[in-house]
């Protein structure tokens, strides 16, 4: 299936008739990243617009590329790290830098940001405690809720690059010291809409979702590690509309044509998700394509 042949039109989840509910956008900045707008607040998600070529990821130690985020990334009042490899989190501190964002995420998040200079002031850890509740922030119009989840095992039944980034001196490091870390599903209330990202293609079975989610954010990559994935998703969240992200090949940049992962299966995906709930609405979005809430 080529992607296009799902790509959303970006009215195409707008409510008909008058809300009295300010308008909220949902831009896809490709890999699991996104920047979602509404009351002229920004809110990005996984942010990783510098796109290392996979030699770069291979050979050499990688630093962000400050000129993409100059061109992608306008503004932000926070990102969120929903886990550390390289792909979600390396642009993080360069861009709390230059946009004076607070940053969300875990022990490993916090000392990436730590190594590269983002002020301590800004930076929320938000990895609970075993048994503790989910930690819950308020941004402007945003309510953020960190649930635990969980990665992929696409790796020959591994997550690749497991563990915690404990400390970091110095910065940049190679691909695979930007370890995993704690892993979250974050769940984001807005104007009256619920939105929830699962920036890896697995979740937890005991963390209950919203009662209503109004559309769900999920990666692609990996999905057919997990038994069942597609299945467990609609059972987990349900929710009435899904955007399916992380299924391009990001070692090419940005202004390059979108495309798709080798063997990402998008056809199947979309095929299976809908078949669990026949009333959801599954698509897709070109790079740094918009969707109206």
């Amino acid at each position: 299936m080529r992607p296009e042949s799902l790509f959303f039109r970006p009215d195409d989840l707008v409510l008909t008739g008058p809300t009295g509910r300010p308008p909220v956008t949902v831009r896809w900045l490709g890999t699991a990243g996104f920047e979602i707008t509404c009351e002229d607040h920004v809110l990005l998600l996984d942010p990783y617009v510098t796109r290392a070529s996979l030699t770069r990821c291979i050979t050499s130690p990688l630093a962000p590329d400050l000129g993409a985020i100059g061109r992608y990334i306008r503004r932000a009042d926070a990102v969120i790290v929903g886990h550390t490899h390289f792909d979600h989190a390396l642009d993080v501190p360069a861009i709390a830098k230059r946009t004076g964002a607070r940053v969300f995420g875990s022990r490993s998040a916090a000392a990436l940001c730590r190594a590269a200079g983002v002020p301590e002031a800004r930076v929320d850890m938000v990895e609970r405690a075993p048994g503790q509740a989910p930690i819950v922030a308020e941004v402007g119009p945003f309510r953020l809720r960190f649930v635990p989840s969980a990665h992929s095992r696409f790796a020959l039944g591994r997550v690749p690059f497991p563990g915690d980034i404990d400390d970091c001196d110095a910065v940049p490091v190679r691909a695979e010291g930007y370890r995993c870390g704690a892993v979250f599903r974050v769940e984001i209330e807005v104007a009256g809409r619920t939105i929830v990202h699962l920036g890896s293609a697995e979740l937890l079975p005991d963390e209950p979702a919203p009662r209503h989610v109004d559309l769900l954010l999920l990666c692609v990559a990996g999905w057919r590690s997990g038994v069942d994935l597609p299945e467990r998703v609609m059972r987990a969240v349900s929710p009435a509309s899904v955007l399916l992200s992380h299924w391009d090949d990001f070692f090419r940049p940005l202004h390059e044509p979108v495309r798709a992962l080798p063997a990402v299966g998008l056809g199947p995906l979309a095929e299976r998700l809908t078949r669990a709930s026949r009333d959801v609405r599954v698509g897709a979005l070109p790079l740094l394509g918009d969707l109206f809430l």
